[in-house]
């Protein structure tokens, strides 16, 4: 079970419940688990995942389509500092007295959009930390964390299948 923090990352957690709440996720797989050398992430939302068509190299490549204007759906990067009203957008944070003033940081559990090399590519696929990652702060939007179901984590392995995603309240 996932807490999102709509609070701190509205766009992000916005974006995540409407693809919930389509059903985006129901039926993908998690294309990326990276558990050695030590833990580090688990990855998917792909929906190119779910068709058994495409081929698994290709898993990682897709995000959500927005079936009005037939085009990937992006969000931009999102991250608020404390004691700033709004979040800042497709700012990357490397200030280490910014990084200091995260509002919310990568620990084990956190939930964060995944996204390329353009701060503005997050669209479906997210990732979920298996333990503190200061090296990804201000960096990746996080807009969740997991807060049951933790020791489910750890046996994720790579192709696992998202069965179903519902929102609780």
């Amino acid at each position: 079970i996932v807490e999102l923090d709509g609070e701190n990352s509205p766009v992000t957690a916005g974006n995540f419940l409407d693809l919930v709440n389509k059903g985006i996720y129901e039926e993908t797989v998690f294309h990326r688990v990276i558990k050695t050398p030590y833990p580090f992430i688990i990855q998917g939302g792909d929906p190119l995942s779910k068709d058994s068509e495409t081929l698994k190299v290709d898993y990682g490549n897709g995000g959500f389509i927005d079936p009005i204007e037939g085009k990937v759906r992006f969000i931009p990067l999102e991250i608020k500092l404390k004691g700033e009203e709004l979040p800042r957008y497709n700012q990357f944070i490397t200030n280490p007295k910014e990084l200091a003033e995260l509002q919310l940081v990568h620990q084990k559990g956190s939930l964060a959009m995944a996204r390329s090399q353009q701060p503005d590519s997050g669209s479906s696929q997210f990732y979920i930390a298996l333990k503190s990652l200061p090296e990804l702060d201000g960096r990746y939007s996080i807009f969740g964390k997991v807060v049951k179901g933790m020791k489910i984590l750890d046996s994720v392995v790579e192709g696992d299948i998202i069965i179903e995603t519902k929102r609780l309240r």
